[in-house]
């Protein structure tokens, strides 16, 4: 099915990506018509974006500390959170409105969701029921789910990243004279999709922590599957070359992001009842008020995961009885075992699985194997509905790009959801502007704080004789706000202006009228090496997590600036080994297929 004309080939080369780029524009018509969705993680990618250009723009190429969260208190959001997709979203707004980015980054990740699953099936298809199982994987409801519902860019980042994965190892030797003779297996390894794949396995971990555990796993099982099919240890030794030297690559991120979790209160990602697995079983319902929303979502994402599932499984029979299932045994069962395993996921009996693998139960929500499905799914349906004959094709082309543009629709009426003013990017970048910050999140509190205390309108610094002293009035249930009336504050001061960074330098010069503590608007976190006059300062804790800087009377210099923790340093030096390795490997496959005079 991989044969064509070769005088139809260039053509067939463009079409069929042009077709992609036409489907991601067809799915984000919503976007260019009702403008940006506001959904569930859109305001914490729009804060990111632009926490991030700003650092760039005071000569910080990787920063560490956004300080927007927590209402101008920041918060080590950098540290945790994978940087492909905020660094992404920030070079966008470099160059592009900020009100187009969100739209610019939605129609990037669904064309390369579409374009990795085409190059996937073109393996074993040919150009045209490719091309239709890229559109089918951008319009897989958990895709259009994802980026209108949800926003989470980073998390569509991995249909992307997972095709591009299965594909390298799936992908044979070429036949040649290396590939006929007595060779060595780890030799047939060694080849550019073991280059490639360390590319892919970085990539998935540096764009989202859940797709980097999920590629993971996949590449294991599903390595160690065509290993058994093929009879063949290849696949293995490429996906442990491919896996051991990507996650190397991505340690300056990965190594912090595992070291400093003791520094906050990374639990709140797993600990609350609907982040819990079990609350999130397909179908499931509850008695707990609190997971009413919670259960209003998961039976939309239900309806999408068996509808997906159903497709999928359904093609892979069609398939079956049609005999046209696309390529080998050894190519085939691997993609076809993927739609099973993840339905076994949703349900209570593979509760010992989340619980036995490491980290697994990070990803929070046993539906986020879904982005797993959107390639096979696509291939499957596309191998099932495609016919032999030229009129057939027409109408097998129209009916899906009905069902394409009705799904498109229905992600604009259904999954799209309307900002409010402030929440619109206007509105929050006018309070952006204005420099009153944004909520943070939990998860990258300090441990034993608590964020919703945090209160808004704060001074730089203000100076209290007990540092337990509370700042911010108002309901216990809502944010409190400080204002000077209030009397908490003895005196305020302002940061001084400072040559280096601002986002990871503050500095405050005062003349103090008594001994006592500067409370600063910035959050307390052990990468800060606070001064005073020069000297070290030890620091109490506060509920709010504010620093609470001692300071004698008199003129004082306070100093916080972040600093290179070990865990950072280390990192580091393993990215840059694994880049030597990484490096050699490209010079050694260049040496075994370079051409040999006889």
């Amino acid at each position: 099915m991989n044969s064509s004309p070769t005088l139809r080939a260039p053509a067939s080369r463009f079409a069929g990506p042009l077709v992609i780029l036409l489907a991601a524009l067809l799915a984000t018509a919503a976007l260019l018509i009702r403008a940006t969705s506001c959904g569930h993680d859109f305001d914490f990618h729009l804060i990111s974006w632009i926490d991030c250009l700003h650092s760039w723009r005071q000569g910080i190429l990787y920063p560490h500390w956004s300080p927007s969260p927590n209402y101008g208190a920041g918060e080590p959001r950098f540290v945790f959170y994978p940087p492909l997709t905020w660094m992404l979203g920030a070079a966008m707004g470099a160059i592009l409105p900020w009100s187009a980015v969100p739209f610019a980054m939605t129609i990037l990740l669904l064309a390369a969701t579409g374009l990795a699953t085409r190059a996937l099936a073109r393996q074993v298809l040919s150009d045209g029921p490719a091309t239709l199982a890229g559109c089918a994987a951008i319009f897989s409801g958990y895709a259009l789910f994802t980026a209108y519902e949800r926003t989470a860019f980073a998390e569509l980042a991995g249909g992307f990243w997972i095709p591009l994965m299965l594909l390298l190892i799936l992908r044979e030797r070429p036949a040649g004279p290396a590939a006929t003779g007595n060779v060595p297996f780890w030799r047939l390894a060694l080849d550019g999709s073991s280059f490639w794949l360390v590319l892919v396995v970085a990539g998935a971990w540096l764009s989202n922590a859940p797709v980097g555990v999920m590629a993971s796993y996949l590449v294991a099982a599903f390595a160690l599957a065509v290993a058994v099919l093929s009879k063949s240890w290849v696949p293995v030794l490429r996906a442990t070359i491919g896996t051991a030297l990507g996650l190397g690559l991505c340690a300056f991120y990965l190594v912090p992001a595992a070291w400093q979790q003791r520094w906050v209160s990374i639990r709140q990602a797993t600990e609350d009842p609907g982040d819990l697995i079990e609350n999130s079983w397909l179908f499931a319902r509850h008695s707990n008020a609190q997971l009413l929303a919670h259960d209003i979502e998961l039976a939309k994402v239900s309806l999408i995961a068996v509808t997906m599932i159903a497709v999928a499984l359904a093609s892979v029979l069609v398939c079956r009885l049609r005999r046209s299932l696309p390529g080998p045994r050894p190519w085939w069962i691997p993609l076809a075992l993927i739609p099973m395993a993840i339905l076994l996921l949703q349900f209570p009996l593979s509760m010992p699985v989340w619980n036995a693998l490491p980290k697994l139960r990070y990803l929070q929500f046993p539906w986020r194997w879904l982005v797993a499905l959107e390639g096979p799914m696509g291939i499957f349906f596309a191998a099932a509905v495609w016919p032999s004959t030229r009129w057939r094709r027409v109408a097998v082309v129209a009916v899906c790009a009905a069902v394409f543009m009705g799904a498109s629709v229905f992600a604009g009426l259904v999954f799209f959801q309307a900002c409010d003013v402030d929440d619109s990017v206007a509105g929050m970048l006018e309070t952006y502007g204005a420099g009153a910050g944004f909520q943070g999140n939990d998860e990258y509190a300090s441990a034993d704080t608590d964020n919703s205390l945090a209160a808004t309108g704060l001074p730089a610094a203000c100076l209290v004789r007990d540092p337990a002293t509370v700042l911010g009035q108002g309901d216990p249930d809502i944010t409190p706000l400080w204002t000077a009336e209030q009397g908490s504050c003895d005196a305020t001061y302002s940061f001084a202006p400072v040559a280096e960074a601002a986002s990871e330098h503050w500095r405050i010069h005062a003349n103090v009228e008594h001994a006592g503590y500067l409370v600063l608007r910035l959050h307390s976190y052990p990468a800060w090496n606070v001064r005073v006059n020069g000297r070290p300062a030890a620091l109490p804790t506060r509920d709010d997590g504010l620093m609470a800087v001692p300071v004698p009377k008199g003129p004082v210099d306070v100093t916080a600036d972040w600093t290179t923790t070990r865990d950072v340093v280390l990192g580091r030096c393993i990215s840059l080994i694994a880049l030597v390795f990484i490096t050699a490997l490209g010079v050694l496959l260049r040496r075994l297929t370079r051409p040999q005079l006889s």
